[in-house]
């Protein structure tokens, strides 16, 4: 056997220990929450030693993160249908796709229900830090075909577009419907494209 067969072998099995752990990270987070989530439980569900989680990922909250990172990448990319309107629907309805699975709900409640330590503090913000650059994309991409003409603040159109599936979500409980999910990206660009920016080119 090469070395580049060696190679090839070792990676194929880290990829799949990796895939492994993180699966099983999400499952044990649904199952007993986060503040009861434990590298023992997760290495027992996906089948390897606690070992071989540490000297992946040195804290519990780094393998959350991860996971959570994980997930989010596979369900929530960042579309780009050329239409800053179509864009913005299909994310914000897969975001609707999302908290509203029975995984979602978990994480959502888990996360919300979390403490502040320092790392936890810090994974939750490198969470939000890259799903800002997903926005910042479509935003950037907007501007580039000229539908809009002013540069908007990228965290203020994330939070105003998330804020109220959340909201729903975690506080009033109402049912989140594709249509809702809509109209508030109507709702979101009647304000990026009555700003002041935008006035001026009229």
């Amino acid at each position: 056997m090469t070395d580049s067969e060696v190679r090839r072998r070792t990676g194929g099995r880290s990829a799949r220990v990796r895939r492994a752990v993180l699966d099983a990270t999400l499952e044990v987070l649904a199952d007993n929450g986060f503040d009861q989530l434990s590298i023992g439980a997760v290495a027992v569900r996906a089948g390897v030693h606690e070992s071989s989680i540490y000297r992946r990922w040195k804290t519990r909250e780094r393998l959350i993160f991860d996971a959570m990172m994980e997930h989010s990448r596979e369900n929530l990319p960042v579309p780009d249908t050329g239409s800053l309107r179509t864009d913005l629907i299909t994310f914000n309805r897969s975001m609707v796709a999302i908290v509203d699975s029975p995984l979602g709900t978990v994480l959502g409640r888990a996360m919300a229900s979390a403490g502040d330590s320092p790392e936890l503090a810090e994974s939750r913000a490198e969470f939000w830090r890259i799903r800002l650059d997903g926005a910042r994309v479509m935003l950037d991409r907007a501007m580039a075909r000229g539908e809009l003409e002013a540069a908007p603040d990228p965290w203020l159109v994330l939070e105003t577009l998330t804020a109220p599936i959340h909201f729903r979500k975690l506080l009033t409980r109402e049912p989140i419907s594709e249509d809702y999910a809509e109209r508030v990206v109507d709702l979101v660009l009647n304000g990026l494209l009555s700003a002041p920016g935008e006035r001026k080119s009229e």
